[in-house]
C-alpha cells in the first residue's frame, strides 16, 4: 500500500491525533525490503510488511440477523492468516438463525482452509466466565450478557487477547462489497506498521456511501449523524487547545482496529456509543485533563490514525430511528463526559431539544459503561470456556494457526 502519512496532528495530553490521509495505491508491490522512510511524505509499504501484520491480528465480525450472502462476502474479504472471530446476537427461535452462521462459517473455512471462532452473545458459559473473571458490568440482572453492538465487540476482544493477538480491527458484518472489507483490513495494517506507540488505534473514513437519487447513483461523503458527532469532539478539543480544530473526521467510525495493549487499557460504553466514545475516553484517560490510571500509556502516547478509503460503502441502509439513535447515543457519551465543558453541554442539549431527542426539562441519559478489560482475570476466564468450541480452539492454537 502507498499512503500518506498526516499532513497535521492535533496533541491533547498524550493523545496524537493524526488528520485523514490519503491512500494512493491500494498494492504498492513486494518492495525492496526497506522499513518504511520516517521521513518521507509517502509511505511504501509492501505486501510482505502488511502480511507480518495480519499474521498478529484478529477480526472480529459483530453479527446480528444480517443475511448469510453478506457475512459470507465479509469473510471472504478478510486477509487469509487473519484470525476471525465472529460475535452473533442472532435469534435461535422461531428459526436457530445462529445455527446457520454457524454452518455457513463451516463451510467457508472448509473451502479457504482455516479455522474461526464464533459464539452467540448469550453463551451461559460465556457470561459465566465473565462473571466469575471479575467483569459483570457485561451482564444483565438475570446474569446474561446484555444486547448491543459494543458488548459484542468485547466478547470479540477478549477472545482475541487470548488468542494472543497483537491487533484487533472490526468488520461491521452488512458491508456489500468485500473488496472493502479487504481494503480497511490493509489500512489497519498500514497505520500499525508507521505507528511509532504500542497503543495505537486506526479509524476508516468512508470515501462515500452511495445513495439511488432521481434513478441515479450519487456517491455522499458525509452522513448528518457523522458530521455532528464529528463536529461536537472538535468543539471539545478546540475547548481545551484554545485553536478551532477539523481534526476528528471518523467519530462514528464503525471500522476500526486497536493495538491489543490499547484495547485493554480504554473503558467501553453500551451499543453504538461506542465508537465516539473511544475518542471521548482516550481524552479522559491520557489527554492530560485528569489523572491518568496508566501511567506507561502517558510515556508512551497513544497514536490515532484516520485514513480515507478508496472504495465506497454500501451497506444495509438503517432506518430514521437508527440514524436517530446512533446521533443520540453520541451526544450522551460526549455530555457526560467529565470533560466536557458547560457551554458545550447546553448546545448538546438544544440540540437534542431540537432533534425531539429529550421533551423539557428531561436530561440527557447516561449511557452504560464498561471498566478497562485489564480488570478481568484472564486464567479463570480462560479455564471457564476451556469447554465450549471457541474455548477448544483457543486451546488448539488457533491464534498461530492463521499464519
Amino acid at each position: 500500500m502507498r499512503i500518506e502519512l498526516p499532513k497535521a496532528y492535533e496533541h491533547f495530553g498524550a493523545v496524537r491525533f493524526g488528520d485523514l490521509q490519503k491512500v494512493f495505491e491500494l498494492d504498492c508491490g513486494q518492495g525492496n525490503g526497506a522499513s518504511p522512510g520516517v521521513h518521507h511524505a509517502i509511505q511504501e509499504i509492501p505486501y510482505p510488511m502488511l502480511h507480518e501484520i495480519y499474521k498478529d491480528m484478529a477480526i472480529v465480525v459483530p453479527v446480528h440477523s444480517e443475511r448469510l450472502k453478506l457475512v459470507e462476502g465479509v469473510l471472504c474479504g478478510i486477509p487469509h492468516p487473519c484470525m476471525i472471530v465472529i460475535v452473533s446476537n442472532s435469534p435461535v427461535v422461531p428459526v436457530d438463525r445462529f445455527r446457520m452462521e454457524q454452518d455457513a462459517l463451516r463451510d467457508f473455512c472448509g473451502f479457504v482452509g482455516k479455522n474461526a471462532l464464533i459464539a452467540h452473545q448469550k453463551d451461559p458459559i460465556l457470561a459465566k466466565a465473565f462473571e466469575k473473571s471479575g467483569y459483570t458490568e457485561i451482564l444483565n440482572e438475570d446474569g446474561t450478557i446484555r444486547d448491543g453492538k459494543a458488548e459484542g465487540m468485547i466478547i470479540g476482544t477478549v477472545l482475541a487477547w487470548l488468542a494472543g493477538k497483537k491487533y484487533i480491527g472490526f468488520v461491521d458484518s452488512d458491508n456489500y462489497f468485500p473488496g472493502a472489507v479487504e481494503e480497511y483490513i490493509r489500512e489497519y495494517a498500514s497505520g500499525f506498521t508507521i505507528a511509532r506507540s504500542p497503543y495505537a488505534m486506526v479509524r476508516i473514513a468512508w470515501h462515500s456511501k452511495p445513495k439511488i437519487v432521481e434513478s441515479k447513483l450519487f456517491f455522499r461523503k458525509w452522513g448528518r449523524t457523522s458530521s455532528n458527532t464529528n463536529l461536537l469532539l472538535n468543539k471539545l478539543i478546540s475547548h481545551y487547545t484554545g485553536f478551532e480544530t477539523e481534526i476528528i473526521k471518523t467519530g462514528n467510525a464503525g471500522e476500526h482496529a486497536l493495538t491489543t495493549e490499547l484495547a485493554c487499557n480504554i473503558d467501553y460504553s453500551e451499543g453504538y456509543s461506542i465508537e465516539p466514545y473511544h475518542i471521548i475516553n482516550l481524552i479522559e484517560r491520557f489527554g492530560g485533563v485528569l489523572e491518568s490510571p496508566v501511567k506507561d500509556v502517558m510515556k508512551k502516547s497513544v497514536e490515532v490514525f484516520q485514513i480515507e478509503s478508496r472504495n465506497p460503502h454500501l451497506h444495509e441502509a438503517g432506518g430514521r430511528e437508527h440514524i436517530d439513535q446512533m446521533s443520540y447515543l453520541a451526544m450522551q457519551v460526549i455530555y457526560h463526559s467529565t470533560v466536557c465543558p458547560d457551554s458545550l453541554r447546553k448546545e448538546i442539549r438544544r440540540g437534542a431539544a431540537a432533534k425531539g431527542f429529550i421533551k423539557g426539562d428531561e436530561d440527557i441519559a447516561v449511557p452504560h459503561r464498561f471498566a478497562s478489560l485489564s480488570t478481568i482475570d484472564r486464567d479463570v476466564f480462560r479455564e471457564k470456556i476451556r469447554n465450549a468450541p471457541y474455548g477448544r480452539l483457543l486451546e488448539k492454537g488457533i491464534g498461530k494457526e492463521s499464519s
